[in-house]
Order: structure tokens, then C-alpha cells, then sequence
């Protein structure tokens, strides 16, 4: 009982001094991209994470599956290291005030879960929030955050995605400095995901608290708005649209998160592809949402495309530009700078119809002067041209001598064309 009383009071202390101050200890807080909360997330984080298929749908058995395909199907391989547990893992807590798992959808108890998967060489993320109840009803961790980091820790939790939910009258700044300072004080290195839907516009101040921030709601598998998803949700479209601004804010140890990926629940491949693609020009986290036991060749061909993920796990860390927009909105031209020199180049087609593109390589001449300082010179250098999701070499962006045999491509509606662009050799 004593250890109970102490351990509340610790946290309503710690709680009670957060809320009084700024979270950054009065020091300057203007935002800097380089000043970061700890040594993890050089890129964005990997993995697979229970809800956007599962729901509350989870247990002992269902994430032991997922954890033998992510080890064996070629995902660890690729990257995905996070086996994240969303929402619903909880039962109660114990009479000293410590979470425990839900008995009967986890009998061999947590630590003995967590042990399996960090023997199949991956990583294990739980789910919380900064709240009386999560989302799905289950305990919070108001007023318990330093004892549930303890019991993360203890169980050796790699990762914790933190959310928003029952949090009428809390402070976001100080209620996820306040976990994040839980986490560290435990000693593990624990990833830190925030879940706080952008409401209090976290990219402003998340670098210091966290390894990545939401930017928006809960995504849907849906590409447009067609009305047929939850009201709290939004399509892939509109998620893409409110990150319009905020690439200035992300790079190494700390990302824009713009929800974990649809890709395999049920839109077209198309979409899946775009979505995909999209997602990795935004230095977003890549977790994927999907059935991995149950899949198509086709959402293991994108989840598996080792070239489009290495555009994400770039070592420079730049959020993709949005550079252009032609016919009338339908074709937007992304451009995202690389290690080496390299260019990424994606043409979406977020229209209805099939768009056909006469490529000028002169028009996307330009200085990203907002986070690199880096310039397109199309005019002076020569970028040889691989297409990432055919897999094939397709020339260069010298001007052909015969204007007439400038390449026109087609892009499919809800479709993409991605690009690698490398500087041709001397």
C-alpha cells in the first residue's frame, strides 16, 4: 500500500509541476529540426500495428502469427521492425495500481508475449493513452504515467504509441511531456508515438517530447471522400491534403505521422500503390494495417518494394514538395531530395479519369530553400531515369534532340508514376 501512495504521489507531483511550466524547461522554444528528444528515429519507424484490421480483435495467438510472417515473410528484412499492439491489450490493474494484460486474451501474460517476438528478432510497441480510458474504454494512464512506463519497461516494451482520448481539460504539451519524461526516466530506450490527432498542432513543439506526432484523425481505407467511413475518420485524399505546411517541421529522431497504412484492406491496388507511395515521399511512418497472414501477391509486391521504402528510409531525412500542380489539380509533382544527390520524383493522379503528361524535365527546375537548400539543375545536370514500380531504366532527362520524342506518359486515375532521378556520370 505504501509503495501504491508513493508512486501516486509522484506522479501527481511530477504531473502538478508539468502543468505549471513550459515543457521545455523555459528554454528558447522555437522550433528547431534539429534538436531532437532521443537517439531514436534517425528514420521513420517500420513495423505493423493491430487496429486498422483488427480492431480490439487481439490475442496471444493472432500477434504470435503476425510476428512469425513479419520474421519469416521477408518484413523484418525489409525493415519493419514494430510489432505494435494497438488499443484493447489491457485488463486491469493490479492492487498496487499496475497495468496488467487482459487474462484471457493474453494468458501467457505479457513479458512471456514480448519475449517471443524479441526472439524472432523484432520489436514490441504497446498502446496507451493520456487519459482517464483509451479509445476502446480500457485503462489510461492518467495519474499512473511513471508506473506504466515502469511496467513497459519491465516487460521490455520497445515502443509506445500515446493517445488523446478522454482528455477534456489536459494540457497536450505538458500530458505527453510528462509520459515521455516517464519513459525516459525508466533507463530503456522506449520510441515514442504521439496520437494526438494534430489538435494542438504537436509538430510546433513534439521534437522535445517525441519520436513522431499525428497530424490529423484516424485514416480510413478509403482513397476519396465517398462517405461510406466513420465520421471521426478521413480518406487517404484528405489526410494528404492537411499536411500541406508541415514537411518543415519532420527529419531524423522526429516525423509528421500522417496514421498507419491502409494498405491490403480493401481498396483498389492502384490506391494501395499511390497510398504507398505517398506515404514514403512524406518520410511518414510505414506500419502496416493489414492482415499479413491473409493477403494478396499484389499488397505483398507494395509492401515488399525495397526501392520505394529506401526513398523513406533516406538517411537525409527531407520531407517530400509538393512542387506543382497541372490540369486543373488532377496531376500534383512531387519532388523529394536524397543522399547522393539523387531525386525523388512522384506524379499522382488524384482524378477520376486516366491523365496523359508530356515530361519538359526543364519545367522543374528549383531551390528547396525551406529544409535543404538543395536545387533541381535540370538545364546542367543529367539524372539518369529508373521507374521504382516497373523496375525499369528509362533513359535520361537530356532534352532529346527530335522535340516530337519527348516522352508522354499515361497515369492511371488514383495512380502514380515514381521516379528515381541519379546524376549521370562525368
Amino acid at each position: 500500500m505504501y509503495r501504491k501512495l508513493l508512486l501516486i504521489a509522484l506522479s501527481a507531483f511530477a504531473a502538478a509541476s508539468l502543468y505549471s511550466q513550459n515543457p521545455t524547461d523555459g528554454k528558447n522554444n522555437a522550433y528547431d529540426r534539429n534538436v531532437r528528444y532521443n537517439e531514436l528515429g534517425d528514420t521513420p519507424q517500420m513495423g505493423w500495428n493491430s487496429w486498422n484490421k483488427f480492431a480490439c480483435d487481439i490475442d496471444e495467438d493472432v500477434i504470435k502469427m503476425m510476428a512469425d510472417v513479419m520474421a519469416d515473410g521477408g518484413f523484418l528484412e525489409a525493415g519493419y521492425e514494430y510489432l505494435n499492439l494497438d488499443d484493447c491489450w489491457h485488463g486491469t490493474r493490479d492492487e498496487n495500481g499496475f497495468i496488467q494484460c487482459d487474462p484471457v486474451k493474453f494468458p501467457s501474460g505479457m513479458k512471456a508475449l514480448v519475449d517471443y517476438i524479441h526472439s524472432r528478432g523484432l520489436k514490441v510497441g504497446l498502446y496507451s493513452d493520456a487519459g482517464w480510458h483509451t479509445c476502446g474504454g480500457r485503462e489510461g494512464s492518467l495519474g499512473h504515467e511513471f508506473q506504466d512506463a515502469i511496467q513497459y519497461a519491465n516487460w521490455g516494451i520497445d515502443y509506445l504509441k500515446y493517445d488523446w482520448c478522454e482528455s477534456d481539460g489536459l494540457n497536450a504539451k505538458a500530458a505527453y511531456t510528462l509520459m515521455s519524461r516517464a519513459l525516459k526516466a525508466t533507463g530503456r530506450p522506449i520510441f515514442f508515438s504521439m496520437c494526438e490527432w494534430g489538435s494542438n498542432k504537436p509538430w510546433e513543439w513534439g521534437n522535445v517530447v517525441a519520436n513522431s506526432w499525428r497530424t490529423t484523425g484516424d485514416i480510413a481505407a478509403h482513397f476519396t471522400r465517398d462517405g461510406k467511413y466513420p465520421s471521426y475518420s478521413l480518406c487517404i485524399l484528405d489526410i494528404l491534403d492537411k499536411q500541406e505546411g508541415l514537411r518543415k517541421y519532420a527529419g531524423p529522431g522526429h516525423w509528421n505521422d500522417p496514421d498507419m497504412l491502409e494498405v491490403g484492406n480493401g481498396m483498389s491496388v492502384a490506391e494501395d500503390r499511390a497510398h504507398f507511395t505517398l506515404w514514403a515521399m512524406l518520410c511518414a511512418p510505414l506500419l502496416m494495417g493489414n492482415d499479413l497472414v491473409h493477403m494478396s501477391q499484389e499488397t505483398r509486391a507494395i509492401l515488399l518494394n525495397k526501392e520505394v521504402i529506401a526513398l523513406n528510409q533516406d538517411p537525409l531525412g527531407v520531407q517530400a514538395l509538393k512542387y506543382k500542380t497541372e490540369q486543373n489539380g488532377a496531376l500534383e509533382f512531387w519532388f523529394k531530395p536524397l543522399e547522393g544527390g539523387d531525386w525523388a520524383v512522384c506524379i499522382f493522379n488524384r482524378s477520376e479519369q486516366d491523365r496523359e503528361y508530356l515530361i519538359d524535365w526543364r519545367n522543374f527546375c528549383f531551390t528547396d530553400t525551406e529544409v535543404s537548400n538543395l536545387s533541381t539543375s535540370f538545364d546542367t545536370v543529367v539524372y539518369r531515369i529508373k521507374n521504382l514500380w516497373t523496375g525499369k531504366e528509362e533513359g535520361t532527362t537530356a532534352l532529346p534532340k527530335n522535340y516530337n520524342k519527348m516522352k508522354t506518359v499515361k497515369v492511371p486515375s488514383h495512380d502514380v508514376i515514381l521516379y528515381r532521378l541519379s546524376p549521370v556520370s562525368e
